[in-house]
């Protein structure tokens, strides 16, 4: 183990989630493809641990086609029955439905933006936030920023896009970056 200050969150004895932590969490990502990745982790983690979506995350990318979104929005009833048995992600029907819905959404996002990397940076101007929060405890669970992106994407026929779920993505592809100050990434990002 390295004497690396992290985020107080990090379960350091998982090496997974160290890694994400300090190689995914927070940098900005401008790639449609892994933010449909994480739109989508990010709600089927609701009620859920981050842990425990990442030790499926292998499962959820091999299920939904290595993330490509429009063969995503393609899928059938019969794909969404064979979804369900498939013991690699949660095996949630809402969740499952979910991601087949907002995959068609995000496309007509694409349509209309160019791109979802396009629309989502919108929010910020294309530049991200950097807080300076000291503690987790200071962390909000959800900001005004977050209230406008899920009302806006539920508008355009998203799901489990709460505020709160989009606050932990926008954490996630970095348009926020809530590493606290103490966190060796902070400065890094």
């Amino acid at each position: 183990m390295d004497d690396k200050k992290r985020c107080n969150w990090v379960n350091q004895a998982f090496p997974a989630y160290t890694a994400y932590h300090d190689n995914e969490w927070g940098v900005p990502v401008y790639d449609d493809t892994i933010l449909f990745e994480f739109i989508t982790l990010e709600g089927a983690q609701a009620g859920l641990s981050w842990s425990t979506i990442l030790k499926k995350r292998a499962g959820y990318a091999k299920a939904f086609a290595q993330w490509d979104f429009y063969q995503v929005a393609k899928f059938t009833e019969n794909d969404i029955q064979r979804l369900l048995q498939n013991p690699g992600i949660i095996r949630n029907q809402l969740k499952v439905r979910s991601t087949i819905t907002n995959a068609q959404s995000f496309i007509k996002i694409i349509a209309s933006h160019g791109s979802f990397s396009n629309y989502l940076w919108d929010f910020v101007g294309g530049k991200p936030i950097k807080n300076a929060f000291r503690g987790v405890s200071e962390v909000p669970a959800s900001t005004l920023l977050s209230d406008a992106l899920s009302k806006d994407l539920k508008k355009k026929g998203f799901k489990f896009v709460g505020s709160t779920i989009m606050y932990a993505f926008l954490q996630a592809v970095g348009v926020v970056n809530d590493h606290t100050t103490d966190c060796y990434r902070y400065t890094e990002l």
